[in-house]
């Protein structure tokens, strides 16, 4: 399959890199990471390790059959702008946050699908990207039911070697990975540790109760999602990830904007539509949001 990426970060890289052991792959993303993949391959570590020579550019190229987009959710206008050029069939988001599937398929004419992934990333270096947990790539129909388009994207992921589920239930799924983002990216962000420190100690009880707040107000949308469901996903999650600093904790730490709108505050603004009470989201994203205008006032 004919594969852009587009958003070669941490996770776009590594997911990039390892569809490139099966299939033709393109990485769209910046320099110096691109130019370093251009001129000597991408070096995937860790957890898995390969070398492999994607090609790689700034922008998309004229065509593509699969589009997989892994900007962060506040970049998804653009990233819908730039790919709505491109002649594609199928995209997927593999994004944090939630709404990104929707922004895509306002601008785009390919099939768009929602998707999930738990695999943990880092970018070390230029050219480098280290896996730091094999997790799972879930696909499917964003409004849920069966895909042949989610079947033919969940084949190509698992020819190449990454664990994958094609799902019916992508809404309850998209909550669910809402309620870990919520739970591991904000606490581990504001606590400035990695994700295996949720696993015990002090950290690990607010990025449970985070979790099951948002639990609360799925249901309340009609989704079927129980707390404990997302206080067990938080753990397993952080389990499979445990050496990973999210990505979100590695935004905060270089002073770059984060996800938190789409993620904590879409949690607060469906949870004031629905009446629900989320003390502990409402918290972690107010000083998150603090952190942020810190960096806005002192640029």
């Amino acid at each position: 399959m004919d594969v852009v990426v587009f958003g070669a970060g941490s996770l776009g890289s590594l997911v990039g890199g390892l569809l490139a052991r099966r299939h033709e792959v393109t990485l769209v993303g910046r320099d110096p990471h691109m130019r370093a993949v251009e001129e000597d391959g991408l070096r995937v570590e860790g957890a898995v390790e390969a070398i492999v020579r994607p090609a790689a550019r700034r922008d998309p190229p004229g065509s593509a059959e699969l589009a997989v987009v892994c900007v962060k959710a506040f970049d998804t206008a653009a990233a819908a702008d730039a790919l709505a050029g491109v002649d594609l069939e199928v995209c997927v988001s593999l994004q944090n946050g939630m709404g990104n599937e929707a922004t895509l398929a306002d601008r785009l004419e390919a099939t768009v699908l929602a998707g999930t992934c738990t695999y943990g990333a880092m970018r070390p270096d230029p050219g480098v990207v280290r896996c730091t947990g094999v997790g799972e790539v879930v696909v499917g129909a964003r409004t849920g039911g069966p895909s042949r388009a989610a079947d033919r994207v969940g084949g190509a992921f698992e020819a190449a070697g990454l664990v994958t589920t094609v799902a019916e239930n992508m809404p309850r799924r998209l909550w669910e990975k809402l309620a870990v983002n919520a739970g591991i990216n904000a606490t581990t962000a504001l606590a400035r540790v990695d994700n295996g420190a949720l696993l015990e100690g002090p950290a690990d009880a607010v990025a449970a109760e985070a979790a099951r707040e948002v639990a609360r107000v799925a249901r309340a949308e009609g989704i079927d999602l129980t707390p404990e469901a997302t206080a067990a996903a938080v753990e397993r999650v952080a389990a499979a990830t445990a050496d990973n600093a999210s990505s979100m904790r590695q935004d905060v730490a270089a002073g770059r904007p984060t996800e938190v709108e789409a993620i904590g505050g879409y949690v607060l603004e469906r949870a004031r539509e629905r009446g629900i009470d989320v003390p502990v989201n409402r918290t972690l994203t107010r000083l998150l949001r603090a952190r942020e205008a810190g960096y806005t006032s002192s640029t």
